[in-house]
């Protein structure tokens, strides 16, 4: 049993009841990893854990009467899994530039077709995107979002489309000045800092944390050192991190040793930035160098393992860096650059990959590959999600342990990470609130998000048969 400090008078109050759980042990270090136990209530206070512990003991505490009742027999409770790298609206272009080198795929798809999105297609990509992550228990997406055409439009269409479908966001809002993207990338400086502040102080709620909004200086090749400095500094008079691709594919490296006599991660190292408000994403091509700088200067990385595949781009040395004690957090990246939405399947695709590329079955545990999609992923976006524990947001995933997946239900922490099936995923809580149950999603019909992509998708197939864009 685990206590709050203070009781406090009971707000919106709820408690949820499974028969086994994956949760700290009591006392457990910040470190320490998840452990299974028997049949575990949680009880929630305004989308707040406050106690968990043994369902008798958690229903005797005074905070629960009157409180709003979860069952979930025959389920295990497990914490909601975070993305923290994902761009919604490549959902809608899932297919179109499969199995090409990374600059075609990018050509081809991205900068092809999404300029052509307005402001109610990013919506529909994000009901899209975040319905089918809800689905695979994915209660917490950053967005790193860069189809902004100069304002805010497209933002606040998918920050309301997450606040329909109730899953936790945070906006990354890309800083793009690059002249070679399509133009509803890119903005000056001064219009990217006026959005992102803009947007911030309509969104970002720093009680409940449903919104985040954080800066996100696109890449080396998308966003000049004048540009990167203006996220960072947006970052630094926010108190939030600032996001930005590095070194995911190799000419990236070479790139920038052309254009700054330096590696990616020295060469942002050296501009007047705080790299321990950074995440980074991907870093396939860090040397040691620049893992060691990375932890060095407390900056964090989000790894995306099964795009990195996906695309052809490399393999980030995610063993050494964990060694090192840089935080790392999980991400899908985009729809059409993995295919796959699931933070689950990253568990399993992190610890296959750095086994091979180490040839080494002890390389990484499932232990950490598991810590990786839930509480270190909430640490690297600065957020109290992915674990279950007071004082953490009430973000819970029930799984079916009547799925022979999980079974034999000894062995229940490694297999959620290599053998679970989709279809275990049976109900998902969000700040204390059901947004998944039975496995149909509680405040938008899949048909309505069916049919709105049909409506955006469905002249593409034309269009790229005919071989040449529409007016």
């Amino acid at each position: 049993m685990t206590d709050a400090d203070a009781p406090g008078p009971a707000g919106d109050a709820v408690v949820v009841t499974a028969d086994r759980a994956l949760a700290p042990p009591l006392g457990a270090l910040a470190s320490t990893h998840d452990r299974a136990r028997g049949p575990t209530s949680v009880l929630a206070i305004d989308g707040a854990i406050v106690r968990v512990g043994d369902p008798d003991e958690v229903a005797a505490d005074p905070r629960a009467a009157g409180a709003r009742r979860i069952a979930w027999p025959g389920r295990a409770m497990v914490p909601g899994t975070v993305n923290t790298h994902n761009h919604s609206f490549q959902s809608l272009l899932r297919g179109i530039g499969d199995d090409l080198p990374f600059l075609e795929w990018r050509d081809r798809a991205l900068y092809r077709y999404s300029p052509r999105l307005g402001a109610d297609d990013m919506a529909t990509a994000a009901l899209f995107a975040f319905g089918e992550m809800l689905l695979h228990g994915v209660t917490t997406v950053c967005d790193f979002y860069y189809l902004n055409r100069g304002g805010n439009d497209h933002a606040s269409a998918t920050i309301e489309a997450a606040r329909r479908l109730g899953i936790r966001i945070v906006l990354a809002r890309c800083f793009y000045d690059w002249t070679g993207a399509p133009e509803a990338y890119r903005e000056t400086v001064p219009q990217a800092v006026a959005n992102f502040d803009a947007l911030f102080r309509r969104y970002h709620d720093r009680d409940r944390h449903r919104v985040s909004v954080q800066p996100a200086p696109h890449s080396q090749h998308g966003a000049t050192p004048a540009m990167i400095e203006a996220g960072a500094g947006c970052a630094r008079d926010a108190g939030v991190p600032w996001h930005i691709h590095l070194a995911e594919e190799r000419y990236q490296v070479d790139q920038s040793l052309e254009r700054f006599g330096a590696r990616p991660l020295h060469a942002v190292a050296a501009l007047p930035v705080d790299l321990a408000q950074m995440i980074a994403v991907h870093g396939c091509w860090f040397d040691a160098g620049e893992r060691a700088v990375l932890a060095e200067r407390g900056g964090a990385l989000a790894y995306c393992p099964g795009s990195n595949m996906f695309l052809g781009d490399g393999v980030t040395d995610l063993v050494d860096l964990v060694a090192r004690g840089v935080p790392v957090g999980l991400g899908t990246d985009g729809g059409c650059s993995n295919n796959r939405v699931s933070v689950f399947d990253e568990m399993r695709t992190c610890a296959l990959l750095q086994k091979v590329h180490r040839t080494d079955g002890q390389a990484i545990d499932a232990e950490t590959c598991y810590a990786l999609g839930t509480r270190t992923a909430g640490a690297v976006l600065r957020l109290p999600i992915g674990r279950i524990a007071p004082g953490y947001r009430c973000d819970l995933v029930a799984l079916d342990l009547d799925d022979p997946s999980l079974w034999p239900v000894q062995a229940l922490e490694k297999n959620v990470v290599y053998s679970l099936s989709p279809r275990a995923i049976r109900d998902v809580v969000v700040d204390g609130q059901e947004v998944v149950a039975a496995r149909r999603l509680c405040h938008v019909a899949l048909d309505e998000i069916q049919a709105r992509v049909r409506d955006v998708t469905e002249s593409w197939e034309d269009w790229r048969r005919e071989g040449g864009e529409r007016d």
